[in-house]
């Protein structure tokens, strides 16, 4: 029952899955580039990185998406990658419980990203 339940949920996945790989490759990669080393190795202007700025963008509606977007998405690519670890393993016997947990906590994540974004 369980596993029909996923095999349900598996076009769901899949679009956040693939969102989540374009999220996590598109902005996640500019914002260590940006944060991580440009900024620290000084080629980033003054103010740009500044709190007030940034709470500009969460007090925005398409900055809180783009946040969530950021914050929830590559939870599920996470989870989904690891799924296929643990059945590259040989644990496709074990997969709609270890589905159900990597996938539980995605909901959770993106449910805390969630509550946190609107709380901004």
């Amino acid at each position: 029952m369980l596993k029909s339940w996923l095999l349900r949920l598996e076009p769901i996945v899949w679009l956040l899955f693939g969102q989540g790989i374009l999220i996590g490759t598109i902005l996640l990669t500019g914002w260590v580039l940006v944060v991580g080393l440009l900024a620290p190795l000084g080629l980033v202007p003054d103010g740009a990185l500044a709190f007030e700025r940034a709470h500009r963008l969460g007090a925005n509606p398409i900055g809180r998406l783009v946040l969530l977007a950021i914050c929830a998405l590559p939870l599920w690519k996470g989870a989904h990658h690891v799924r296929s670890l643990a059945i590259d393993f040989g644990g496709a016997h074990r997969d709609a419980a270890v589905a159900t947990l990597l996938y539980g906590i995605a909901v959770v994540g993106s449910l805390l990203a969630i509550v946190a974004v609107v709380r901004l």
